[in-house]
């Protein structure tokens, strides 16, 4: 599970600009994100391939007066996403999209104690983390309110990622989105979605204290 994050530098433009041949947003946000705040992701809308600011927590249509809604929707169980109210509209209709990361974070526990880990990749580009994303317009302002969940996998039996979270709980891990797979992505179907949902290759990521 990842609750907080650090989104992807603007400094890293060029490294979005090389992979998906778009710029970051021309909006400022915040350097580290916590459910509700806005950050950059990447998705398709309409064949059109799109990097914009989105909430972190989804907030499905028919939730958008409910205030807060995205305080508890930040992560989406990946076996059971197709089934839930607030995450099964966006995988009905193949909302993939792909978070920028510099780090994320997990809690490491150590004598009953936890501290936040900062992960990364060890070849030191962004994390690129797959997720779910919805959108509807506000009425009151016109803007189109857009938002986002990162999907997770059981992680109990992954060398890395099993080391995080409170003992005796079940470990869960992002799923991260290697290169060569990101316009398969953006692009899936279900069953090629599927596929792609998966732990992280264990010698990918590092942590750092």
């Amino acid at each position: 599970m990842c609750s907080n994050y650090q989104p992807i530098k603007r400094s890293s433009n060029p490294w979005v600009k090389d992979h998906f041949k778009i710029d970051l947003p021309d909006a400022d946000w915040k350097g580290h994100t916590w459910p509700m705040d806005k950050a950059p992701f990447i998705f398709m809308d309409n064949g059109i391939l799109r990097c914009e600011l989105g909430k972190f927590g989804l907030e499905p249509l028919w939730a958008k007066t409910k205030k807060n809604y995205g305080r508890w929707t930040y992560n989406a169980r990946s076996e059971t996403a197709d089934k839930k109210p607030t995450f099964s509209p966006a995988w009905k209709h193949q909302r993939f999209g792909l978070v920028l990361a510099q780090q994320f974070f997990e809690p490491l526990y150590r004598d009953g104690k936890p501290d936040w880990a900062a992960i990364s990749r060890k070849d030191n580009e962004p994390t690129a983390i797959g997720s779910l994303w919805e959108s509807y317009p506000d009425h009151d302002t016109g803007e189109v309110v857009r938002s986002f969940s990162m999907l997770t996998v059981n992680a109990d039996e992954h060398p890395f990622m099993r080391q995080f979270h409170e003992p005796g709980k079940e470990k869960r891990s992002v799923v991260i989105v290697e290169p060569g797979d990101f316009n398969k992505w953006l692009n899936a179907n279900h069953e090629q979605a599927r596929e792609l949902i998966k732990l992280p290759n264990v010698n990918a990521l590092e942590f750092e204290l």
